[in-house]
């Protein structure tokens, strides 16, 4: 059976209709390079300013603060690497610090740093999966340049008091990214205001195309290139712009910014709705690894090993024949055997985690398909129970 319910948003959405519709004439009539000084070049170059403008002023950066990548990843790579090194260069400074319930870009990322001029921290989390500050603090030293704490949790939806974890960072002349990638669009995000200096978002998380994304990093902020070749995105970022992609995220972005209020409550009714079937199908085994607080957007639980047969991919493909997609954790890590990185930073054995599953919802689901869910997650239960 087809699935019929999605509700592995967080690890895409579906491109929004008018998110389509304004990329078209990029790729069917507007198809000009924005390098070029013809008019396809220069009416491309326009758009690519105007989208700039307005994912700037979304996040209250100034456009020239904005860089445009081919999504997430790389906006996390282009701003740990560029920042690190580059701070290196010009002070020496070489220790740089983390989270251990981070996405693999980061964390894969600052591995590899690990592995030449640099010392890197890992911090561990609590139980819901967040840093905190006392960690910080104990782990900061003259040394430390560079600190990567993500805004939300992919897998749990928790969220990090990014503005509380900003100011002793600032304090100390230490330079501070977050990944926003599941927090833009979806809760207020205003980089002043959380008083950090770099920041990494992507479109296809807010019903925006694959393929693009952003890298904020405030003037000032000392940054080295990533990709090389090109002079595009002021020397910064070389290779010839995804217009079409970058002009999707815009428009993702102008829906947002009219509807990111009604979204959230949407969301929220859907999973209290959800969580309270949930618990109500076992409220003894059945552990949700977040708390009160999380990103209603994204909903996490664990089964009991002493209850239940857990087996990740057994579980995902059992609720995909039966008509409900979701994940055993983000996508980037799904398709292994190997128990969420996450949900073991967070104190569970690994055969209580091999047990977790990932539910995301957006603005297209409905309560009839929160319905639907809970009953398809009865007849799992008893399927995968001992």
């Amino acid at each position: 059976m087809k699935s019929s319910i999605y509700f592995d948003n967080a690890a895409t959405t579906p491109v929004h209709p008018k998110v389509f519709e304004k990329m078209k004439p990029f790729l069917e009539e507007e198809y000009g390079n924005p390098s070029s000084i013809h008019s396809f070049g220069r009416n491309a170059r326009v758009a690519i300013e105007e989208a700039r403008e307005n994912i700037a002023d979304f996040i209250g950066a100034n456009p020239s603060e904005i860089y445009f990548t081919s999504g997430g990843t790389e906006a996390n790579n282009f701003l740990i690497r560029g920042i690190a090194q580059t701070e290196f260069v010009e002070s020496r400074r070489n220790e740089i610090l983390t989270a251990q319930a981070e996405h693999h870009a980061v964390l894969d990322t600052f591995a590899e740093l690990n592995k030449s001029d640099f010392n890197a921290a890992f911090l561990a989390v609590n139980k819901q999966t967040k840093v905190e500050l006392h960690s910080i603090l104990e782990s900061i030293t003259p040394q430390s340049s560079l600190a990567s704490f993500m805004h939300v949790n992919n897998e749990t939806g928790s969220v990090n008091n990014i503005k509380e974890l900003s100011s002793p960072l600032r304090a100390r002349k230490i330079i501070f990214h977050t990944d926003a990638v599941q927090s833009f669009g979806k809760i207020p995000v205003n980089v002043i205001e959380l008083g950090i200096d770099a920041l990494s978002a992507s479109a296809h998380k807010i019903n925006g195309p694959k393929g693009i994304g952003f890298a904020y990093a405030k003037s000032g902020t000392p940054l080295s290139p990533l990709l090389y070749g090109g002079s595009q995105e002021r020397n910064r970022r070389g290779g010839t712009e995804n217009i079409s992609g970058i002009v999707g995220l815009a428009e993702a972005v102008s829906i947002r910014k009219e509807n990111m209020n009604y979204f959230y409550e949407h969301v929220s009714h859907l999973r209290k709705i959800f969580v309270e079937g949930i618990i109500n199908l076992d409220c003894d085994f059945i552990y949700l690894n977040s708390g009160d607080d999380a990103l209603p957007y994204i909903v996490s639980i664990t089964l009991d090993s002493q209850k239940y047969k857990n087996d990740a991919d057994s579980m995902v493909m059992y609720l995909d024949i039966n008509g409900l997609a979701v994940s055993s954790g983000s996508a980037c890590t799904s398709g292994t055997i190997k128990a969420s990185h996450v949900i073991l930073a967070c104190g569970y054995k690994p055969e209580d985690a091999s047990g977790t599953l990932r539910f995301s919802f957006g603005y297209q689901n409905t309560i009839e398909e929160v319905a639907q869910s809970l009953g398809i997650m009865k007849q799992f239960l008893l399927k995968f129970k001992k």
